[in-house]
């Protein structure tokens, strides 16, 4: 009779979280004596299960939470409950969390709450501005003060860790598992499957642009808006793809001022395979999330970062990122230049040049971790 394996609870919440977390899902599938149980929140329900879906992974539970116009109030509230009431039940060995969703806070709590061993992945990152990213700086803090291992992205990541006055025998600096998952879906996906992508002519130049965050909304949107018309007007030949946020105001703010333009792609979010696409066919990047800024490290892709400060420093030394802000001038600036310079060589770069986020294996290192963790208990 074969011995149980003992359960890892992986709590994901919204799409990044699981593009994030599935390397090491499918990571600790191949362990001896580990297994995981994918717990899933629901902050976001069908774009979170498309992601998994991409990777072969379903959730073991799905609480559900998301409902029309969450407030963060509610979204703490019901996550805090609800895997609280699923880790009573799981009794896990350990829980992981991942990066700075409310989730990944809330979740982080409701294992404090009951003394089981969290660990953190992507552990460690800040911007120095507690109202930026909001909420996201708050919920990492939050994240990695409850947190009892703590695995960082980078050595700049760990450096944070250890000036706030962590254990350094529990911080394990791994890279970061988007590059494993960008590494392992960069191959797979050589064709769109969206028909709104499928119009944009093949020897054209593309430009991508995504703004989710709450501070980008309203009147800097507005102005991101006016910089890609400058953009169209100076570059005739470029499209634009823009998978819109599903904030009712975000979606009106763009259909009115780019609705009529023909060479612009507004669309819902895209699917992660059509969204690593669209990252590879493009010639720039306009964005203000993180984790992109990660990605384009391996895709060698000019990354225009609007916001004010980003806790992914490494983006910028490393030279495929460039902080723009949201105001209109910087931004058609820094597009006319990077629009004007050849790209800087798609994927098969990185063979030669390692990302500052890691060289694709964080989730074996996490793994192998968590497995030598087990054995010493």
């Amino acid at each position: 009779m074969k011995t149980p394996k003992t359960i890892i609870c992986c709590v994901v919440g919204t799409r990044p979280e699981a593009i994030k977390m599935a390397p090491v899902i499918l990571e600790l599938r191949r362990s001896s004596f580990l297994e995981p149980f994918v717990l899933a929140t629901g902050q976001h329900t069908d774009m979170l299960r498309q992601a998994l879906d991409f990777f072969g992974i379903c959730a073991d539970k799905d609480l559900a939470v998301m409902k029309e116009n969450q407030s963060l109030d509610y979204i703490t509230a019901s996550v805090l409950e609800k895997v609280g009431q699923v880790l009573d039940d799981l009794k896990p060995f350990m829980v992981l969390v991942h990066g700075d969703t409310t989730t990944t806070m809330a979740a982080s709590l409701a294992a404090f709450y009951r003394k089981i061993p969290l660990a953190h992945v992507e552990a460690g990152l800040r911007s120095g501005n507690i109202n930026l990213p909001f909420p996201e700086e708050l919920n990492r803090i939050v994240s990695d003060r409850v947190a009892g291992w703590w695995f960082p992205p980078t050595e700049g990541a760990k450096d944070n860790l250890l000036r706030e006055g962590f254990d350094p025998s529990r911080i394990i600096v791994t890279g970061n598992t988007v590059i494993d998952a960008l590494l392992w879906s960069a191959n797979k996906v050589n064709e769109p499957a969206s028909g709104a992508l499928k119009i944009i002519p093949g020897t054209a130049r593309v430009m991508l642009l995504t703004a989710h965050r709450r501070e980008s909304w309203g009147e800097p949107l507005k102005g991101i808006c006016r910089a890609v018309i400058r953009i169209l007007e100076d570059f005739p030949d470029l499209w634009v793809i823009i998978p819109m946020h599903r904030n009712p105001q975000v979606r009106s703010i763009l259909k009115s001022q780019l609705g009529d333009i023909k060479s612009v792609v507004l669309c819902d979010p895209l699917d992660y395979p059509d969204f690593v696409w669209s990252m590879k066919r493009s010639d720039l990047i306009l964005t203000d999330s993180g984790g992109v800024q990660e990605e384009t490290t391996v895709l060698g892709t000019p990354t225009l970062v609007m916001r004010d400060v980003t806790e992914r420093p490494e983006a910028v030394k490393y030279g495929t990122s460039v902080l723009v802000g949201t105001n209109p001038e910087r931004i058609h600036e820094m597009a006319t230049k990077a629009l004007k310079e050849p790209q800087a060589g798609a994927i098969e770069s990185f063979k030669y040049r390692v990302s500052p986020f890691g060289a694709g294996n964080a989730a074996q290192i996490i793994i192998e971790t968590i497995e030598d963790i087990f054995r010493k208990s």
